[in-house]
């Protein structure tokens, strides 16, 4: 290959791409490479040091029991697991028809008729509902307030405050029933159904007659829900709620310590153009035969940019397509069945340790309740360490409060020994009928569930299997070619860097659970941390970020969080090159700043002249540069040190965009060039796989 194109080796081929002003001279300080089998042991001896325990925590993320048939034949499948996302539509026929099935499950259990293609996760689709409603009804009308439910998962208030702060919404937060409309300057709110703490409804007043007067000051009114609650659970469309969102999770996606999962929205026709994300649609092809491709792109950032309504470029689809696998293959009935036995199994519970004297949550709830430790003479800490006892864990709350959530993979065993080792029942009775799996009459659901008949038709597994085989057939994967794609380098991963995923010691993993159960993750994580600091040439990395978009939003966040460090926060504008991935403008609005596009010359260079033109006029506000190198173009640009010196002479940041940081890794690196903030797509540089549209970027920042 070398030879092809002029170059008797590698060095001399770097030599003539990348100038030599950037060029490293050392090498990488690294660890020696080990051979698979070594990797594997490696890998073990971290994970070794995780204790998998049964989880009661809840708060969004529960025990269930992926499939054998969806295991083996989805995430553990290349011709599943190793597809771009279904921008050619002739190529992804079969995953845009599982979409499409996850857009329908979704649409049924929540009962809004419009849903997307999967976000991130439960948190990150509750902040763009926010930003749905600051749309819709805020901007224009100038309702800057946004109402958040104390009752909501902690995790999901936390994203909100962040979310909101950028872009001028003030968030309200208190109790559902005490907020005031009246004044119509809210532009939305948000309450969790059932609440993070069990309840169906937080106490105080209805959501149907919260809801009304929200939408009598105008506002819109979100729902964090689950969707296995709701195949028992009558759906927040009957009370109002005009967006709904979540996580399918326990739809058959391990816990995996936090993630990934697929997030859900879903919401009316009427606010479709808002939506985040991509919505599956059915149209005709050329010879007029059915077909599948991306009916709805409302927020595609190559054609909206700073207009965009996200900056979401990707989603959760292997996750969804998991999920929507899991609905398919237990059916309505089997849904039903699992859901009523996980309600039974908390009612069982709630009824035995009430017995035994704990004063237990009073209202309706599905899976989760709380318990008083201080009503039997107890803290929460003595509850927790006997359920430590028993291999379990439950939910601290607070000092005198625990919660405990159920599960599909929690058996009646493991509740008589969470019964007798965390809350001293020395025999609990564990009977139950037919009743116990049946919601209270005042929010059970009426009627019948995924009545499409895709939902009734793969109940064995020899069925689900053709059906899955089907699917996979007519796409294009790389397990059955190169897929010749620049922009997300499409590599075929190898096999082994698979295999741990679905060792329990990963997957089986509350990302609540107690610091000291959970060091093999925190050893693994800080290893590969350790190990990028390195590539990139930055003294710290977090792992936090799990999608392009969010890596390039909390890489932002990091530069104004600085310049305000430093008196500098008025600081707003954010240079932009017209050749940048379109997340890049949508990202620099969502964390608050104006955008300013730079010029690109015929080869796909920066326009020199223009920058310099742009900095001098906006000199004192320039907050960031944002660069793509090489640029799309493919292009290393020669200027790249004047450019970024220039950035820094005019008081702004810069930011590196690493999404092709493939073709830096070991020739030079983003602190030898002088950027101050990079973010790393980890599928494209180090092989986690595509996913067919997510979970294809596993991301990182560096400062």
């Amino acid at each position: 290959m070398l030879a092809t194109i002029g170059f008797q080796d590698f060095d001399g081929l770097a030599k003539s791409t990348v100038p030599p002003n950037i060029l490293s001279d050392k090498m990488l300080d690294l660890e020696p490479a080990l051979t698979e089998s070594e990797a594997i042991n490696r890998l073990k001896s971290f994970t070794d040091k995780n204790k998998v325990m049964k989880s009661y925590i809840g708060a969004g993320y529960y025990d269930t029991i992926v499939p054998p048939v969806v295991q083996r034949n989805v995430l553990e499948n290349p011709g599943w697991y190793t597809a771009y996302t279904p921008y050619q539509a002739e190529i992804s026929q079969g995953r845009l028809e599982m979409l499409l099935n996850f857009q329908t499950m979704v649409v049924d259990l929540t009962g809004l008729p419009m849903a997307v293609a999967s976000l991130l996760d439960e948190s990150t689709a509750a902040a763009e509902a926010m930003q749905m409603t600051f749309a819709l009804k805020g901007k224009k009308a100038k309702k800057d307030k946004f109402f958040v439910s104390e009752d909501v998962h902690p995790q999901t208030i936390a994203l909100i405050n962040t979310r909101a702060g950028a872009i001028g919404i003030k968030v309200v937060h208190g109790k559902h029933s005490e907020i005031d409309f009246s004044a119509g300057d809210f532009c939305g709110a948000l309450i969790q159904y059932p609440n993070t703490y069990g309840s169906v409804e937080s106490p105080g007043e209805s959501y149907k007659d919260f809801t009304a007067r929200a939408h009598d000051g105008n506002a819109m009114v979100v729902a964090a829900t689950d969707l296995m609650a709701l195949t028992k659970m009558a759906p927040p469309s009957t009370w109002g709620a005009d967006i709904a969102v979540g996580s399918a999770q326990r739809f058959g996606v391990p816990m995996g310590f936090g993630g990934p999962h697929a997030g859900f929205l879903s919401t009316s026709d009427q606010y479709s153009r808002k939506m985040p994300g991509r919505v599956i649609g059915v149209t005709v092809d050329t010879a007029g035969k059915p077909c599948l491709r991306m009916a709805m792109q409302t927020r595609e950032q190559h054609i909206r940019r700073d207009k965009a309504t996200s900056n979401i470029c990707t989603a959760q689809a292997l996750l969804a397509n998991m999920a929507a696998s899991y609905a398919i293959y237990h059916g309505p009935k089997g849904l039903q069945d699992i859901g009523g036995r996980i309600h039974a199994l908390a009612c069982v519970a709630h009824r035995e340790i009430g017995k035994a004297g704990f004063k237990v949550t009073e209202e309706p709830f599905y899976d989760t309740f709380t318990v008083d430790a201080s009503s039997k003479g107890m803290t929460a800490a003595d509850i927790q360490a006997g359920a430590v006892s028993v291999g379990a864990n439950v939910r601290l709350i607070d000092d005198n409060t625990v919660g405990v959530s159920m599960g599909e993979g929690i058996t009646r065993d493991d509740v008589t020994a969470l019964l007798k080792g965390a809350f001293g029942i020395a025999d609990p009775d564990l009977s139950a009928d037919d009743s116990l799996k049946e919601m209270d009459p005042s929010c059970a659901r009426e009627g019948e569930i995924l009545t499409h008949p895709i939902f009734h038709m793969h109940h064995s597994e020899t069925q689900m299997l053709r059906y899955l085989k089907a699917l996979e057939n007519r796409d294009l994967a790389l397990n059955h070619s190169m897929i010749s794609l620049g922009s997300c380098t499409m590599k075929l991963n190898a096999t082994s860097e698979m295999v741990p995923v679905t060792w329990p010691e990963i997957c089986n993993i509350h990302p609540f659970a107690p610091h000291d159960q959970v060091q093999g993750y925190h050893e693994m994580i800080e290893d590969l941390n350790k190990d990028l600091s390195e590539i990139t040439g930055f003294e710290a990395v977090s792992s936090q970020p799990n999608s392009g978009a969010t890596g390039e939003y909390a890489g932002l966040l990091a530069i104004k969080d600085y310049l305000s460090s430093i008196g500098q926060g008025h600081r707003n504008i954010c240079l932009i090159p017209k050749s940048a991935h379109g997340t890049n403008p949508a990202s620099a609005v969502m964390a608050g700043m104006k955008v300013v596009v730079i010029e690109n010359d015929d080869m796909g260079n920066i326009d020199y002249e223009d920058l310099l033109g742009k900095i001098a006029k906006h000199k004192d506000d320039i907050a960031a540069f944002m660069v793509t190198y090489p640029s799309t173009f493919g292009v290393f640009e020669e200027k790249i040190v004047e450019i970024i010196d220039s950035i820094h002479e005019a008081g702004g940041q810069v930011y590196m965009d690493g999404a092709n940081m493939n073709a830096q890794c070991g020739l030079t690196s983003p602190g030898l060039i002088g950027a101050d903030v990079c973010h790393l797509n980890l599928h494209k540089t180090f092989c986690i796989p595509h996913g067919g549209g997510g979970p294809g970027k596993r991301m990182s920042y560096c400062v």
